[in-house]
């Protein structure tokens, strides 16, 4: 370990957010960095401890101890090579993970958790600024043809991998860019783009093929995809999302929060948007329906489009500030996340239900709410109840959906390949991600539900290691 006695002596400190009054002017990244110095002190804080929770709690199985310790002693190319070992992307987990790992470090306990995250990031771009990041093709080839459709976090984790492994991979994307969701689902506030660039950069000089505006099941048949691959990595996300069937629902002004975003971050990256379908925040009252991490995107993005109010509201009741007793470390804590876009001017509520929009004319003008309160009933389920009197309508001209995905979306790729689906929708795998048709296999959101960047990324690994298995002893 860097320091047996670093905790005791260093406390946490995180490199924190650009001013607000700046930052709420532009698109580029909210959070700063440490120098140098201060990320060697805060990385020995780690005390190596004898049963690494942060390893345990880490999706991706990241080797924390080990490249904290690399990072203290000054080995910047250890401390990489560690970091990389176990996860293709970690300039971007760096970036936009919640890090399940401090939330389950044995300093945790008293709040100190060692800034694994920020270090993480800060030790991927000080490899960039060294050149010890190059691209590193693989010695020699298999012959092996594997399809990867989708070019999400799961789809380039197991590109990467088979790649590595030897074997000839392309991979479909059907926007006009790689990189699924962290491309046009993540505010370029949160991920700057060229950090995903830059990696794809290093892929096509290792050997991988991308092939964009490509919609497979349309553009390329089943037939065809079969005959020309030996192999095929679903990993086209869970992108149905989860609707508001209420009054209303239809008003010129109550849109998706994915579609919202997308917009925006193509309009960011160059694109024009046609004003008759542009949906914008500028000059609204906008409502944000859904407490999660792409609810406080929509927040964010809605600030810096110069929105005239912000509200973000949840139906379940407003997580608690501390862990509660039933929710120990070193699992997750169920409690209250401010993001850096809530701190830019939002109002949040809990414990309220949607239940209709007003408009005029087609037009988008009033929500009605009101409050809920949440009991068990007698088998022990939770149950939902109106508060009588509480109903209130609220001023509203642009409504946004983010109360997440239900499933991946059948009509079109997964219905063409006749694949099976399991009770909740996704795509049925066996336990070695096969799926009911040969030589398919699938990954990520796409066979376990919408999920988070870094799980995504483990998927992408552990398909990549069956479909080698796979490919090189055919079963």
């Amino acid at each position: 370990m860097g320091d047996p006695r670093g905790f005791m002596k260093v406390g946490r400190i995180e490199a924190g957010y650009r001013p607000k009054e700046e930052r709420v002017f532009d698109y580029g990244e909210v959070e700063q960095t440490l120098n140098e110095k201060d990320r060697k002190l805060q990385a020995s804080r780690c005390m190596d401890c004898g049963i690494p929770f942060c390893h345990w709690g880490c999706p991706v199985g990241s080797k924390i101890p080990e490249w904290q310790d690399a990072v203290y002693k000054g080995n910047k190319a250890e401390a990489y090579y560690i970091l990389h070992s176990t996860n293709s992307f970690p300039e971007i987990t760096g970036r936009i993970c919640p890090a399940p790992c401090e939330k389950s470090c044995v300093l945790a306990i008293h709040e100190e958790a060692v800034t694994i995250r920020e270090n993480e990031s800060a030790t991927v771009e000080q490899a960039f600024e060294a050149g010890i990041v190059v691209a590193n093709p693989p010695k020699s080839r298999t012959g092996k043809k594997v399809a990867v459709i989708g070019s999400g976090p799961a789809g380039l984790s197991a590109a990467d991998l088979l790649n590595r492994a030897g074997h000839l991979v392309t991979v479909f994307e059907k926007n006009d860019a790689i990189g699924g969701l962290l491309r046009y689902g993540i505010p370029d506030f949160k991920l700057n783009k060229r950090i995903i660039d830059r990696r794809l950069a290093l892929f096509v000089d290792e050997g991988i093929e991308f092939k964009t505006n490509v919609n497979v099941g349309i553009d390329v048949t089943k037939k065809d995809l079969l005959k020309e691959y030996d192999a095929v990595v679903l990993a086209n996300g869970a992108e149905q999302a989860r609707n508001l069937e209420v009054e209303g629902r239809e008003l010129n002004g109550v849109h998706y929060a994915m579609d919202f975003l997308m917009q925006s971050n193509k309009v960011i990256s160059g694109q024009e948007i046609p004003d008759d379908v542009l949906i914008s925040a500028e000059d609204k009252n906008v409502l944000v329906i859904g407490g999660g991490d792409t609810g406080s995107d929509c927040v964010g993005t809605s600030v810096r489009q110069k929105a005239k109010s912000v509200t973000q509201i949840e139906i379940l009741p407003k997580p608690p500030e501390k862990r509660a007793d039933n929710n120990p470390w070193p699992y997750w804590p169920n409690t209250l996340r401010t993001s850096s876009s809530h701190q830019e001017g939002c109002e949040r509520r809990w414990s309220l239900n949607t239940k209709r929009f007003i408009g005029e004319n087609g037009v988008l003008k009033q929500a009605e709410i009101v409050q809920v309160e949440w009991s068990k009933d007698n088998n022990g389920r939770w149950v939902m109840n109106e508060v009588e009197g509480t109903t209130e309508i609220i001023d509203v001209d642009l409504v946004l959906l983010s109360m997440g995905f239900t499933q991946p979306v059948h009509n079109g790729l997964l219905d063409s390949l006749n694949v099976e689906y399991d009770p909740r929708g996704n795509v049925k795998v066996d336990e070695k991600k096969q799926t009911s048709v040969d030589k398919i296999f699938a990954a990520g959101d796409v066979e376990k539900g919408a999920s988070l960047v870094v799980h995504a990324i483990q998927a992408g690994k552990e398909v990549a290691q069956t479909v080698d298995t796979f490919l090189r002893n055919g079963k």
